[in-house]
């Protein structure tokens, strides 16, 4: 469970998209439904990076049906850019 998720302790997770490139993490996208709104969380891994990812705000949505257009059009750009995307 995310550092955000644990804090409120209240959502339940949907669904995660992880990309990569040859092996190595690109991105992980964690969808959220808190009930009254849903999130994404993401880590991203700079380019060449193997250290910590960095874990900007959560994206917060008014319903997962937005949230999960906006995970779409991430997912359909990394494929775009040659990264492999999987569910976890």
């Amino acid at each position: 469970m995310s550092e955000a998720t644990a804090q409120t302790g209240s959502g339940h997770e949907l669904y995660v998209r992880h990309a990569r490139v040859d092996g190595r993490s690109v991105a992980l996208l964690r969808a959220i439904d808190e009930g009254h709104s849903c999130i994404v969380e993401a880590e991203v891994w700079p380019n060449g990076s193997t250290a910590e990812p960095v874990r900007p705000d959560p994206y917060t949505f008014a319903s997962p049906i937005e949230a999960t257009r906006f995970v779409t059009h991430a997912v359909e750009a990394f494929i775009a850019l040659g990264c492999e995307v999987g569910a976890s």
